[in-house]
């Protein structure tokens, strides 16, 4: 044992536990801020006078940002080293989060959460990677289970301290709080996390081609969502598809691009399995924005009132997702997917039929019925990307995982903010109409169980992993 301690030190690298603590750590605190965040809008509409359409760019913003920057900061962390781009992310996101929780203005909130997506976005792509890296084959799945559970405690943790927060502290006190679960993660990584070795330090960046990317996907994301308020947004998003098509020829023919497109092109299991997890994370994410409005504004519930239906969902998919990823061990992880989609398509669509006097005991056994939905899926689906490529291909698969996810959480904002643009209007909180707020709720909801519909057979279209 310190014949393997001294070999750890003597090569720069972190014991494992530590490791792990760290990216659980920030695991925690990126998802809890998330939720926590969509309970505080009601509040902050309030203080600033903000209305939904605002209130959503505050959620919007953080995603999109992380999005665009993913990719990027992930290829940016193989060639500068992990563990810098780790604790620089881990650091920033600190500073901003307490400026988050000191904004004087929507616009300063929303621009202090871009900044802090960007932030994130150095934290996403490092933390699985850095574990990979450090585990090897046979603990690997322990530890990232581990994570993932830190992952769904924050989920968990939002709704309920977050609400707690929020209803005797104010909503700035859920920024204070992360910031400084925050600053004692970058004491942890300075003192205990060392550098790992850089794995691509002789090759390049790819600086047209994260330029191309991270200017087509902003492009689409923002000409999507600003499609009804802003007259030029449908030349934006032209340009952001004519932007992506000139990335994906780009990438084809550098030597060291910034994605390999051959994990699409050439591996179907890939290829469909971060499809589904897309289109998931599209029909799934928005869940939390318009119930948390839905149970404040249309049923007139306290925020920590809100937080403990809300609990529901991310609680059933912190018990399941563990059982769901042993269970796609033994069984195609294609069938145990699919299957949790079709729970959360079914869950989906149940909420269309919502109205101002459901009872409570129904949305919260149809949020439990889409938590079980996301748990049999998530565990699974992760584990036929990460089994469908090689060991040297990990880091990439990671960070393509973490980008579908983003990608797909922007899109379902995306979605909500037109919805809520063309049946609100740009009107504050208390000045929404709340029949024209609840058709704008049926219908997002109806179209994201059409999409995660769609979503079964794009998993069912993977094919088995063992065979493959």
């Amino acid at each position: 044992m310190e014949a393997r301690a001294r070999e750890v030190i003597s090569n720069n690298i972190l014991p494992e536990k530590s490791i792990l603590i760290s990216v659980m750590m920030t695991s925690f605190f990126t998802t809890f801020i998330g939720s926590s965040t969509n309970l505080a809008l009601p509040l902050i509409g309030k203080e600033f006078a903000g209305s939904a359409l605002v209130l959503s760019w505050i959620v919007t913003g953080y995603i999109l940002a992380s999005a665009v920057f993913l990719l990027p900061m992930g290829r940016i962390a193989d060639i500068a080293g992990r563990r810098k781009i780790f604790l620089l992310g881990t650091a920033g996101f600190t500073l901003f989060t307490f400026l988050c929780a000191v904004s004087w203005s929507n616009t300063s909130l929303i621009l202090f959460r871009i900044l802090q997506g960007i932030t994130a976005s150095m934290i996403y792509a490092t933390g699985m990677a850095i574990i990979s890296s450090t585990y090897p084959a046979r603990q690997r799945g322990k530890a990232m289970g581990l994570a993932v559970t830190a992952t769904y405690t924050g989920l968990s943790f939002g709704p309920v301290l977050g609400g707690f927060i929020c209803q005797h502290l104010g909503w700035r006190g859920i920024f204070y709080f992360t910031a400084f679960i925050g600053f004692v993660s970058v004491l942890f990584i300075m003192m205990r996390v060392r550098d790992q070795g850089i794995s691509a330090r002789e090759e390049k960046f790819d600086l047209v081609g994260s330029i191309l990317y991270m200017f087509g996907i902003a492009a689409l994301l923002y000409g999507m969502s600003s499609m009804y308020g802003t007259p030029w947004a449908k030349y934006i998003l032209i340009a952001g598809v004519i932007l992506m098509t000139g990335f994906i020829l780009f990438e084809s023919k550098v030597p060291f691009p910034l994605i390999n497109l051959r994990l699409f092109s050439h591996n179907i299991v890939f290829a469909f399995s971060n499809l589904a997890a897309m289109i998931n994370y599209s029909a799934t994410f928005a869940i939390g924005f318009l119930l948390s409005l839905y149970l404040q504004i249309i049923r007139g519930y306290s925020p920590q009132t809100a937080g403990l239906v809300l609990l529901t969902q991310p609680a059933v998919m912190a018990l399941f997702s563990s059982f769901a990823g042993s269970l796609s061990d033994r069984i195609e992880p294609r069938l145990v997917a699919s299957s949790g989609m079709g729970l959360s398509a079914l869950g989906l669509f149940l909420f269309t039929l919502l109205g101002t006097d459901t009872p409570i005991w129904m949305v919260t056994l149809n949020l439990a019925l889409i938590g079980l939905g996301f748990a049999l899926f998530s565990s699974p689906n992760t584990n036929a990307i990460m089994g469908s490529v090689s060991e040297r291909f990990y880091g990439i698969a990671a960070s393509t995982v973490s980008t579908m996810r983003m990608i797909g959480m922007a899109m379902s904002m995306t979605i909500v903010t037109l919805l809520i643009a063309l049946f609100v209007g740009d009107v504050t909180l208390r000045q929404m109409d709340h029949v024209l707020f609840l058709t704008s709720f049926r219908i997002a909801f109806a179209v994201f169980g059409i999409l995660c519909a769609g979503g079964i057979l794009a998993s069912l279209a993977r094919g088995n992993v063992r065979s493959s």
